[in-house]
């Protein structure tokens, strides 16, 4: 399963009336919820990721066998060892997270960038419509949590601003 897959099936989603999706296949998970409420997630246990080219053939979905690559919908976490300090700026919804406005256009901000309060920091689309995340603080980014075309979830961390 690939992001364009993944994409579409948000699409279908948001324009269904479920308010539920859940697909399992061995490792791989995928979860959409349009609740106010979130399901709680298992942590007893840590998910395995394996390396793309290790995941299950997706025949079974109707789907071809591309490999997910796991980066693009898998929040990237900041090391355990770096301590970043800042605010963060969430995903004030669910949708497809672009981090410039083209794919021949550079990014909106890279880390070590100034920002503005109130400049566009990336685009998330959600319903075929384009959502311009705006930041709330003047400062500096430190780090960026997602990747572009990622899906992101609702209240989900997309930027560490350091203020000032």
């Amino acid at each position: 399963m690939n992001i364009n897959e993944i994409k579409d099936l948000l699409t279908q989603f948001d324009q269904s009336t479920l308010t539920e999706f859940d697909l399992k296949d061995n490792n791989f998970e995928l979860y959409f919820n349009k609740n106010q409420q979130v399901r709680s997630q298992n942590t007893s246990a840590p998910q395995e990721i394996k390396s793309p080219g290790t995941t299950p053939p997706a025949a079974n979905f109707g789907l071809d066998n591309e490999s997910l690559d796991a980066a693009a919908i898998t929040p990237i976490a900041p090391s355990e060892d770096i301590k970043v300090t800042g605010t963060e700026i969430v995903s004030p919804l669910v949708g497809v997270c672009y981090l410039q406005s083209g794919p021949d256009q550079p990014s909106f901000k890279k880390v070590g960038d100034k920002v503005e309060k109130g400049e566009v920091l990336c685009i998330i689309e959600a319903m075929k419509v384009m959502n311009e995340i705006v930041s709330d603080i003047t400062g500096e980014i430190v780090q960026i949590l997602v990747e572009n075309e990622q899906v992101v979830e609702f209240n989900q961390p997309l930027f560490v601003v350091k203020e000032g």
